[in-house]
């Protein structure tokens, strides 16, 4: 279900190359407010979606998981971005909760192409947010934007996601980034940073799985290059050089100050966090951002440690 009220300004800055109108949805969150702050900083003009009573001029309520969303928004808008979803850090993952991050993504990115639809001038991107869970667990396998799905709840859940992004109007440039662990001060980071603090940073399993990292300050700015770039499809949000677990974790207990001698097998982790356990910490990615990378974006930050040492020793 769609709504409409006060079109308010059709197609704004549609003439203007140098400002966009980006409704973003999620923004509040720790990418969202990066996002935000980037494009802001570059002259752009930020529309977001709230799930309470507005408080500000360019705050809109909607409501994802009823599909309810006034799609002259999309009228004003040159991009759409959908950061919504529930957090996979939120541990464990009961049957309930992983129905929750299910249908919060594919609700979200539903109810946005669906709203796309209805606009009498659609917007002329959708960026979407995915996950590199799609991947699965493939410590053999240098993966690509080409490589193929794999196995796992995650893998399911972003081909569900990904399909949905796809529905938007033919016309609307579509692209589903695939994000990794995010390193900054919230989100997978947030429970580390806390244990590390508390002198409980700690190896994972072996340590040698490999995760896909990238730096907050080069997520948001990636997702910035993609508003104006020709990219469309799945497109990897990775840094370009790969890390192993305990390079990441290592680093972060250096950082803090904080001594590195504790180990939690993977038995224990198996057995404590279960599914999410498996996916989140012990799978191994070597995710390369091949289309980013010849796209011609370059990162600030090229190795975990540069992205570590950003956030904690600014």
């Amino acid at each position: 279900m769609t709504t409409s009220s006060d079109p308010g300004t059709q197609g704004a800055n549609r003439d203007d190359d140098s400002r966009l109108t980006v409704l973003i949805a999620g923004a509040s969150g720790l990418i969202g407010t990066e996002l935000t702050r980037q494009l802001k900083a570059k002259g752009h003009e930020v529309l977001s979606l709230v799930r309470r009573p507005s408080s500000t001029k360019t705050e809109f309520t909607w409501s994802p998981s009823a599909g309810i969303l006034d799609y002259n928004l999309l009228d004003r808008a040159d991009a759409v971005i959908n950061l919504s979803g529930a957090s996979l850090s939120k541990l464990p993952w009961t049957a309930k909760y992983k129905e929750e991050i299910h249908d919060s993504r594919v609700d979200a990115t539903r109810t946005l192409a669906q709203a796309m639809h209805h606009a009498s001038n659609p917007p002329k991107v959708f960026l979407s947010g995915s996950a590199v869970g799609i991947y699965g667990d493939r410590p053999l396998d240098v993966l690509t934007e080409e490589s193929p799905r794999g196995a796992g709840f995650l893998a399911d859940v972003v081909e569900d996601w990904e399909k949905e992004a796809h529905e938007a109007p033919e016309g609307t440039r579509v692209v589903t980034f695939r994000t990794g662990v995010v390193v900054g001060p919230g989100g997978a980071m947030k429970p580390l940073l806390a244990l590390t603090k508390v002198f409980l940073g700690s190896r994972l399993g072996n340590g040698s799985q490999i995760w896909p990292w990238i730096s907050l300050h080069d997520e948001a700015a990636a997702i910035v290059h993609l508003l104006t770039s020709d990219l469309e499809g799945p497109v990897n949000l990775a840094g370009p050089t790969p890390a192993t677990s305990d390079r990441l974790t290592a680093r972060t207990a250096k950082d803090l100050g904080r001594p590195y001698k504790l180990a939690v097998p993977e038995f224990v982790i198996k057995t404590a966090l279960g599914e999410a356990g498996q996916e989140m910490l012990l799978s191994s990615q070597e995710v390369v951002p091949a289309k980013l990378l010849a796209d011609g974006f370059v990162f600030e930050h090229q190795t975990v440690e540069q992205a570590l040492d950003a956030l904690i020793k600014p």
